[in-house]
């Protein structure tokens, strides 16, 4: 495993971050904890969950399923960077709508280390944007929490660039380090954060996590798979793939050319993109994370490179010289 720093700070995460949406919905408790050991043997030391995962309303499925796995003991919490997020709707009451109140981000980081079975939360994100909620407000929620030692570090999700310069010029007032992350969609099909959040980014110093780096499963090799049962989302994927057949077509012969899988050259292109610091990879199965960690081996050739960006254009350049002059 390869590891970097989460951003500007000293902290050493892999380069590949565990996902967990998938536990409890799609992969029990039993396979989980199975994902998470085979996850830290091949040294992926950065998962990532968040409080509305399991979709059950103020339950936290997921985040139990990872407290319940750092509860075996065995050294499993000091391995890990643990990263969860804040904003979702966690109950009916008129203060938990989606929010980033102090109220909300206070009492839901409470409810989140009660069900990890942890002391602190190594990164908090903000899910979303809140257009509501003052940054004073916002800022005065987090700093309390890192004072406490309940919180390390803040990350952001969701947020457009300049979300996150807003939000690093009110904590530089602060004097409070502010966002060291920043967790976007980001892949071959996907490449508008290339425009203005990773330029922000890069200036302020954070750390991108790409989530959906195979854009729902379509870079894995959409014209490869057999034909099957139908998955969640499957018909939101066949019409992606229709819509960008010929597309999808010139990507694979080119990944059988590279001689590699399709969703190996799509985990290894994002790698290889700047201010990333570790794709985040859901595997429902362990074949899935044990294709994932192959992909450390494939390092893309500027011709290869070169390929990519002729079938899965992104905007050429960042704002505003992607549409002025």
């Amino acid at each position: 495993m390869e590891y970097t720093h989460l951003g500007r700070t000293g902290l050493q995460v892999s380069r590949f971050c565990l996902g967990t949406m998938n536990f409890g919905p799609k992969t029990s408790e039993k396979d989980s904890f199975a994902i998470m050991d085979a996850a830290l043997d091949a040294g992926i030391n950065f998962f990532d969950t968040a409080n509305v995962y399991g979709w059950k309303t103020g339950e936290g499925v997921t985040e139990q399923i990872v407290g319940n796995w750092i509860a075996q003991g065995g050294g499993r919490r000091e391995k890990v960077v643990i990263a969860t997020k804040v904003f979702g709707r966690m109950g009916s009451g008129p203060n938990e709508n989606r929010t980033l109140s102090a109220y909300h981000v206070r009492r839901h980081a409470e409810e989140s280390l009660r069900r990890l079975k942890t002391d602190h939360i190594d990164l908090y994100q903000m899910h979303h944007v809140d257009r509501t909620t003052p940054w004073e407000e916002i800022w005065q929620a987090m700093e309390l929490l890192v004072h406490q030692g309940k919180v390390i570090y803040v990350g952001s999700s969701n947020f457009a660039g300049w979300h996150i310069a807003r939000a690093q010029e009110a904590a530089k007032a602060r004097h409070f380090m502010g966002l060291v992350s920043e967790q976007s969609l980001y892949n071959l099909t996907e490449r508008m954060i290339e425009l203005e959040v990773i330029p922000a980014c890069a200036q302020y110093g954070l750390g991108l996590i790409p989530y959906s780096p195979l854009a729902g499963g379509a870079l894995g090799g959409a014209f490869e798979k057999p034909a099957g049962g139908r998955r969640e989302g499957e018909d939101e994927l066949q019409a992606q793939i229709k819509k960008f057949e010929k597309q999808f077509k010139d990507y694979e012969a080119l990944c059988k050319k590279l001689e590699a899988a399709p969703g190996t050259v799509a985990l290894a292109w994002l790698l290889q993109q700047p201010v990333v610091t570790a794709p985040i990879i859901g595997p429902r199965t362990m074949e899935q994370l044990n294709d994932a960690i192959k992909v450390l081996d494939l390092e893309l050739d500027e011709e290869a490179l070169k390929a990519l960006n002729e079938i899965w254009p992104g905007p050429g350049s960042p704002a505003p010289e992607a549409y002025a002059w």
